[in-house]
């Protein structure tokens, strides 16, 4: 589809979205893993010392579902979908102040919404400019509201591209870069990557990709030079794209996982390729790798990086901590569960929930890392969670939970 709009339009987008790079937006919780894609919100003062009473409020969610909330302002939106097919999409907003559902939208799936049991038509989560909520669904579906919850535009990527599927379900949450929605649409047979105009759903650019499932997502990262490049990871490596052109600023192609993501912190980016690859991109030239190391390597959580710190979670629930100058190990921790979320970090504390619903506090800054609290939800839980202020917003199939302060407002 061609798009309507300048050029020059778009590139205006991309430099106001470094704002969200730089950390100053950290009031909302704008996609996948935050605002940055890294999992971090320093700012945060969610208390470290979880039980019963933690609980602010909890709204019960139709369907199932393991996409993770965004919230803007005052509000939390968050997906479902519903029916014996999967094939009815939910897109509800709430009031973090007290979990009132504000509006609910309803969609009727355009692709195939056949999924593994374990998780949902809802698997990926949605993405906010601050203005506009982009959901999107395993069924490839791709729908534009307000924060009111007018349509805006909605985009079937499966009645267009009919042959991008997978036996597992698609999983590869979305971005928003200035004007554009970066949206990995990657499997064995039809693989793309694709930037929409947030303004109206149409291409600006679409790139294939290498022919193999993968369950990534995208995340913004800001180059040496200033400039924001998305960063797509797939089997093959990791590749740095402009937002605005779809051109390819510079490629890692050692290979890298098609389950957790890669993550960013302080000019590098961490990928999980090799057990754990840590690069350091250069403008012009190929990116140097600074350190690998296979006693860090991930599960299906995402890599964190905190103070120094870089953690990683398997999915039987050890939790590594390595140090970022050299990626040698420090410490490990055996925590209770089996593990698909991924951790998020607030004040200093990492905040890890098991697949059945135990919330786990961990204090990084012992010698070797301790337990300091648990609350637990009583759910199975794949998502990860989101910070919203003082808060941690988590969702299971059934409900969607604000954990933390009543003063988040």
């Amino acid at each position: 589809m061609n798009h309507p709009f300048s050029l020059l339009s778009l590139r205006c987008g991309v430099l106001l979205a470094s704002t969200v790079v730089a950390g100053s937006l950290q009031a909302d919780w704008k996609q996948f893993r935050g605002s940055a894609g890294d999992s971090v919100e320093p700012g945060s003062r969610i208390p470290s010392q979880l039980d019963a009473r933690s609980t602010v409020w909890s709204a019960a969610l139709p369907g199932r579902g393991i996409s993770s909330p965004v919230i803007v302002g005052d509000r939390v939106f968050v997906t479902s979908c519903s029916g014996g097919r999967q094939d009815r999409l939910h897109v509800l907003c709430f009031n973090l102040s007290d979990g009132s559902l504000r509006w609910e939208r309803k969609f009727w799936a355009t692709g195939r919404t056949m999924t593994h049991e374990k998780i949902s038509g809802a698997a990926p989560s949605p993405a906010t400019d601050g203005h506009r909520i982009f959901a999107f669904f395993s069924s490839n579906d791709c729908v534009a509201l307000d924060l009111d919850g007018n349509l805006l535009w909605y985009r079937g990527l499966g009645r267009d591209y009919p042959n991008a599927s997978n036996s597992l379900g698609m999983a590869s949450s979305l971005s928003v870069i200035g004007e554009v929605v970066v949206a990995q649409v990657e499997n064995d047979s039809e693989s793309f990557a694709a930037g929409l105009d947030a303004r109206t759903g149409t291409n600006v650019w679409k790139l294939d990709r290498p022919k193999r499932a993968n369950w990534t997502s995208p995340f913004p990262f800001r180059e040496a030079d200033g400039r924001i490049s998305a960063i797509l990871q797939s089997s093959k490596g990791v590749v740095a794209i402009d937002p605005a052109t779809g051109q390819t600023r510079w490629s890692y192609t050692d290979g890298a996982s098609t389950a957790p993501s890669s993550t960013s912190a302080g000019g590098r980016i961490y990928v999980p390729s090799q057990g754990l690859t840590v690069l350091e991109p250069v403008s012009g030239a190929a990116p140097k790798q600074i350190w690998r190391s296979s006693q860090l390597r991930p599960g299906t959580a995402s890599p964190v990086v905190v103070g120094g710190k870089i953690f990683t979670l398997n999915d039987g629930g050890i939790l590594s901590c390595g140090d970022i100058a050299d990626g040698r190990r420090l410490w490990q921790l055996r925590l209770k569960g089996s593990f698909s979320s991924t951790p998020v970090s607030a004040g200093g504390f990492l905040y890890c929930i098991n697949e059945d619903g135990l919330v786990q506090v961990i204090d990084p800054s012992t010698p070797t890392g301790s337990v300091v609290s648990e609350l637990p939800l009583n759910d199975i839980i794949i998502g990860t969670p989101s910070i919203a202020g003082d808060s941690l917003l988590i969702r299971s199939d059934k409900k969607l939970w604000r954990i933390g302060r009543n003063s988040s407002l």
